[in-house]
């Protein structure tokens, strides 16, 4: 990192800054709540910041709306110019709106078609580019170049890690004796705002950001103490599947966090549905990693602890995934297969059985092609709603104390 860079973080972000994006803000972001999760947490003192419940429904209006405000009058007169297929697209295209500025928004033509049109009801003019994100970056820097707009990126920038910053103070007004405060990371914009806010205030208090195992960028760069690229993303939280941190949100990490952690797609599948479930609060993948951390054992969990749901725009078609993968991941949705003669009869003593347990069937598969080890025996394959692991333990062995044979998956 070089020493004008360093310079640049110290005469750009400053307390100050965050005060002054706080105010400007008023305008346009609420405040949102912080809640207790009891039912969650019922021995742990933890909180959730709900920046799921902004305006647009996630935490990136705070620094678009500020970057843009920041902007001179020539600047603002040209309009902004914005790549995302995400939160960071509506946040631009409110805050642009919201201050008469025009703004264009490169998006991929394969994302969402709501996330597409939430976008344009924000009121900025969509751009669909073939192919994927890099795509429609590329073709968001022809458009700078061409038009001379100005680029809003979505974390890289010191308004816009000053708005984010505003969560911080947040916070501190809201639970003055917080002890540590758990952040989801993609690029970094996010957490790199609370912490320096919260460090600098409260020097104390904790602040640990949470990944993606599938999206690791700021965890391997911070473990290697240089930026690092990653080949490749996969997760299902997409808003924080970041290639590559930007320089500032790394300096400023390595400065003001404590630690960092990732979790699994799985342990975040679990942490939205109990989010929803528990909370009443819908989450998507990236809004719910600091949850899932929590949730866990991944952070430590000491005196007050507060979790941020940074957003809530999960797309609806890979809602039900979601939630079956964390009901088969919690032991209330189980398929158990019985290898068993092929009479009449055998169905409805199997399901008794299973319904002498407690547990309710959904789905039944009846095999008969032949695969069984004895030809004159069939498959049934039975999936059923549990209440937890323990659960379908005492149906399988009821199943096989019943002379049935289990198959194993």
């Amino acid at each position: 990192m070089t020493i004008e860079t360093k310079e640049y973080h110290d005469h750009m972000l400053t307390l100050d800054t965050v005060y002054q994006a706080s105010f400007a803000l008023k305008e346009v972001a609420r405040v949102t709540d912080l809640i207790r999760a009891p039912r969650m947490f019922p021995s742990d003192e933890v909180y959730l910041k709900t920046e799921n419940l902004q305006t647009t429904g996630s935490f990136k209006v705070r620094g678009a709306y500020y970057r843009i405000a920041k902007l001179t009058p020539e600047q603002k007169k040209k309009g902004v110019i914005a790549c995302s297929a995400g939160n960071h697209a509506q946040g631009v295209a409110l805050a642009a709106s919201r201050q008469g500025i025009d703004a264009i928004i490169c998006i991929p033509e394969g994302a969402p078609i709501s996330k597409v049109e939430a976008t344009r009801s924000y009121g900025a003019k969509v751009e669909l580019v073939k192919g994927v994100y890099d795509d429609a970056y590329k073709r968001a820097l022809e458009i700078m170049e061409e038009t001379g707009r100005t680029m809003i990126h979505p974390f890289n920038s010191p308004e816009v890690i000053a708005g984010q910053g505003t969560i911080g103070l947040e916070i501190l007004q809201q639970l003055p004796d917080v002890g540590s405060i758990v952040v989801p990371v993609g690029g970094g914009g996010l957490i790199s705002g609370v912490a320096f806010t919260v460090k600098m205030l409260k020097p104390e208090v904790k602040v640990y950001g949470v990944q993606s195992q599938g999206a690791p960028s700021m965890v391997n760069s911070l473990k290697d103490r240089k930026i690092e690229e990653l080949s490749s993303v996969s997760t299902i939280s997409d808003g924080i599947a970041v290639k590559c941190p930007g320089d500032l949100t790394f300096d400023l990490c390595q400065k003001y966090v404590d630690d960092m952690f990732t979790v699994s797609d799985d342990e975040t599948a679990v942490a939205i549905l109990d989010l929803m479930e528990k909370q009443k609060l819908v989450s998507e993948g990236a809004g719910a990693v600091a949850v899932a951390a929590a949730l866990s054992r991944k952070v430590p969990l000491k005196g007050k602890t507060v979790c941020l749901v940074s957003g809530g725009n999960i797309d609806v078609t890979i809602l039900s995934r979601v939630i079956n993968r964390a009901l088969i991941k919690e032991g209330r949705l189980a398929d158990i297969t019985v290898e068993l003669v092929d009479k009449p009869g055998q169905l409805m003593d199997v399901s008794s059985i299973v319904a002498s347990s407690g547990a309710n069937v959904v789905g039944v598969f009846h095999d008969k092609t032949g695969h069984e080890k004895n030809l004159t025996n069939c498959t049934l394959r039975l999936s059923m709603e549990t209440r937890d692991f323990e659960h379908i333990g005492k149906i399988k062995e009821k199943l096989a104390s019943a002379g049935y044979q289990l198959v194993s998956e």
